[in-house]
Parts: C-alpha cells; sequence; structure tokens
C-alpha cells in the first residue's frame, strides 16, 4: 500500500508515544549487492533520514534507533572505525536540515572505549538541536541493556554508601532515574528488520510492555511506508498490562 494511503489509517489519537527500532541487515544488504559492510550502512544512513521524517510527519514524541552496541565493539577495527566516523558524517550533513523542523538528537549510551574529543565533537553539533521541542531523537551508540542497568545500579550503590539513600529507597522509579534514559517514556513500540526475533540486549528494562514488530526488510530497504505499517499493525492490538 502506498504512503499516502497508509496514511489516512492512522489513527493520531492512537499514537505510539516512542517507537524504537533496531536496525538490522546492514551487512547483508550489502553482501546481497557485492559490497563492503560500510557501504550498507551508509545506505542504512538514508534509511534512517526517511525515518526521522516520518516520525516528524506524524508529531511522534520519541524515535529511538539502536546505531551501535556495546557489543559491537567485538568487530574488525575497520568497521568499528568506519560506524564511528559514520555518525559524524551523519549528523554534520543532516544536522540543518533536522535542526530546522524542529528535531532534538541526542545520544544514548556510555562512555567506555570512545575519546574524550571524538564525543565533545559530536555533542557540539547536536547542541544545536537540544533545545527544539519536536521529535525528541535519541541515538543508542555505544549501548547495552545490561550494561544500562548495571552502571544504574553502581550509581544507586555509591548513593547507598554515601548515606543518601538506603536500600529501602530503591524502587523502579529510582532504577529508572539512573538510567541512560532517564526522563523518556518507556518503547510502546519495537520494530526489528531482517527476520531476526530477538532484541538483542536492546532496551531490555524499557521494552518490558512494548509492543513488537518485526520484518523480514533488511534496514536499508525499509521505509516510511513499513514505519506507517507497523504503527496501523499497533493501534489494531489490545494492550492488556497483565490486566484483562
Amino acid at each position: 500500500m502506498e504512503y499516502k494511503e497508509l496514511l489516512q489509517q492512522i489513527d493520531k489519537n492512537k499514537m505510539p508515544k516512542h517507537i524504537a527500532i533496531i536496525m538490522d541487515g546492514n551487512g547483508r544488504w550489502a553482501k546481497k549487492k557485492i559490497k563492503n559492510r560500510l557501504f550498507g550502512h551508509r545506505a542504512g544512513a538514508k534509511a534512517v533520514r526517511q525515518i526521522i521524517e516520518c516520525g516528524v510527519e506524524l508529531n511522534l514524541e520519541y524515535l529511538t534507533v539502536y546505531a551501535f552496541s556495546s557489543e559491537n565493539w567485538n568487530r574488525p577495527a575497520a568497521e568499528i572505525k568506519g560506524l564511528l566516523n559514520l555518525l559524524v558524517e551523519f549528523m554534520n550533513k543532516e544536522i540543518a536540515e533536522i535542526n530546522s523542523n524542529n528535531v532534538c538528537v541526542k545520544l544514548v549510551g556510555g562512555e567506555e572505549g570512545l575519546e574524550q574529543g571524538y564525543l565533545d565533537k559530536i555533542n557540539k553539533t547536536l547542541s544545536t538541536t537540544w533545545n527544539n521541542t519536536g521529535l525528541q531523537f535519541r541515538i543508542a551508540f555505544n549501548y547495552g541493556g545490561r550494561q544500562d542497568i548495571l552502571q544504574a545500579v553502581k550509581k544507586i550503590g555509591v548513593k547507598i554508601q554515601s548515606g543518601e539513600i538506603t536500600p529501602e529507597d530503591i524502587d523502579s522509579s529510582l532504577l529508572e532515574a539512573n538510567l541512560y534514559t532517564v526522563g523518556m517514556p518507556d518503547p510502546d513500540l519495537l520494530i526489528r528488520t531482517s527476520g531476526e526475533l530477538r532484541i538483542s540486549n536492546f532496551l531490555i528494562w524499557q521494552v518490558a510492555y512494548a509492543e513488537l514488530w518485526f520484518t523480514e526488510k533488511l534496514w536499508p530497504d525499509f521505509t516510511k511506508s513499513d514505519m506507517l505499517d507497523a504503527i496501523v499493525d499497533f493501534q489494531n492490538r489490545n494492550r492488556r498490562y497483565g490486566a484483562l
């Protein structure tokens, strides 16, 4: 179905507040075209632009994409370097248009393994969008769900040790206040491309009640219409949160 037709099916009153996406399949897409993996990652970056545009058109509140996991450090050095450079390149190329659309962009994840100069360069670019009030676009970069929970527990441990809080003060709200995603609503919808049926250590605390939507499409082939397909399917589900 065409994008405009699908758009008419969207119920603006039942929109997910937060959509998270595992962008999988760049490498396989490149392999099919007898290209190297970085060629696939570059094509995947173009798909990201489309999805941001879609989020803006739908007045989506939050959109988070899984760009680089804490496990991705195990990949070949050349691919890691290429991914790190691609983020800088993508932001430098797209930030002006992103800013003009009132989109706020921030990184979500740890700093381990990343040079401070690299982080400073990215954040300087992204900071031009931080006062924007439209789509809140988050890039999960150097992110792992278990890593996220572990670092939150360590922060809480330090506060207990200092006497700032007691063990009895620990609850869901306290943990969430120490996660990388502090201040963000949990995802309502989690999309994964490439036919894989797992969440791969992505937002594992936050997606506890998210609706999952999988597609066989490889990420570079994912379009605005696919995004709308996922949202229409989401809107036809009955979310009970454990109730009847």
